[in-house]
């Protein structure tokens, strides 16, 4: 979750939080397993505590999607045993145990017995009093940085790897991120400046319009492809005007709430005031899935992905 959440509408926050093959060593066979990882094992989490976990965690928790959706990345299904009300990634999570949205229910996650529970930055801040709790109850709390950029969602994936023992799967989800954003920035480097597009990024649709800047995983990958965010000036979660946008004249419009509004991209064409925006008028308004490109976690390379073939179709087929 991003530090300036706090300041930002409600459906914002709840897009954010509803909406994050095993490589061989080097002289290893296909049939090699993964080390083990040896406990206890003592790490510094995202706001600085050193928790000490005496062995491998067989009952975890998750306070937040993009940290429930690192665990099963990471291997650890059977493990998860407490999942919050915004998680709906993978299809997993509907079987496991419901234990709150922005307040959790501390006395349901202390009857699940987890060995460890991840938080979040943000709930460190918000709830010190519950996370208290549930150290008080002998639950080792592990709290994963906020993240607001593609290098903090690597440092959260492996500090959970380091926690639950799967530091090494934890390195390959990781590298494999690297790998994919290395290869889709490289083909946007050969994108010549006069085809490089202007891009609105609408988060909510009229009468109250909100977009996203720098600071953001959208920013970023909006940059990352070397297209120009017409908000791009601004910092975070930003408030504009239908009058700003339509001077501003964008050729892509990205959408992120499809996924409850079903008929969005035919509703901003028949907007009448935007007719002569570039995008409307060549027919390059696009949804995309708003998890893969705000939540915190091992789909986000995904995103950016998702991002690419929307604004560079002829260069990401």
């Amino acid at each position: 979750m991003k530090k300036f959440l706090k300041f930002i509408p409600l459906f914002i926050l709840a897009l954010i939080l509803t909406a994050c093959g095993t490589a061989q060593d080097k002289g290893k066979t296909s049939e090699s397993k993964p080390k083990t990882q040896d406990f206890p094992v003592t790490i510094t989490d995202g706001v600085g505590n050193k928790v000490t976990i005496n062995k491998k965690p067989q009952r975890i928790v998750s306070l937040l999607p993009s940290n429930t959706e690192t665990a099963f990345a990471l291997g650890l299904d059977k493990e998860i045993v407490g999942v919050s009300d915004f998680d709906n990634y993978p299809e997993q999570v509907k079987d496991r145990e419901k234990i709150g949205g922005q307040e959790f229910n501390i006395e349901k996650i202390i009857s699940l017995k987890p060995d460890i529970v991840l938080a979040t930055a943000s709930n460190a801040h918000n709830s010190k009093d519950g996370l208290k709790q549930l150290e008080n109850a002998n639950i080792k709390v592990i709290v994963v940085n906020d993240a607001s950029s593609f290098d903090d969602v690597y440092k959260s994936i492996e500090l959970i790897g380091e926690a639950t023992g799967t530091k090494e799967k934890a390195q390959e989800i990781v590298d494999g991120m690297k790998s994919k954003v290395a290869d889709i920035k490289a083909k946007a480097e050969g994108i010549s400046k006069e085809n490089q597009q202007k891009v609105w990024i609408e988060v909510s649709a009229p009468p109250t319009i909100y977009t996203t800047g720098k600071g953001t995983f959208m920013g970023e990958m909006l940059d990352t492809l070397g297209a120009k965010n017409i908000a791009g000036d601004k910092e975070g979660w930003i408030q504009f005007s239908e009058e700003a946008v339509v001077k501003a004249n964008p050729d892509v419009m990205i959408l992120t709430y499809g996924y409850y509004d079903k008929d969005a991209v035919n509703n901003v064409y028949k907007r009448k005031s935007w007719k002569e925006v570039a995008a409307i008028k060549n027919k390059r308004v696009y949804n995309v899935d708003s998890d893969k490109v705000s939540r915190s976690g091992p789909r986000l390379a995904e995103g950016l992905e998702e991002m690419a073939k929307a604004i560079y179709p002829d260069t990401f087929k």
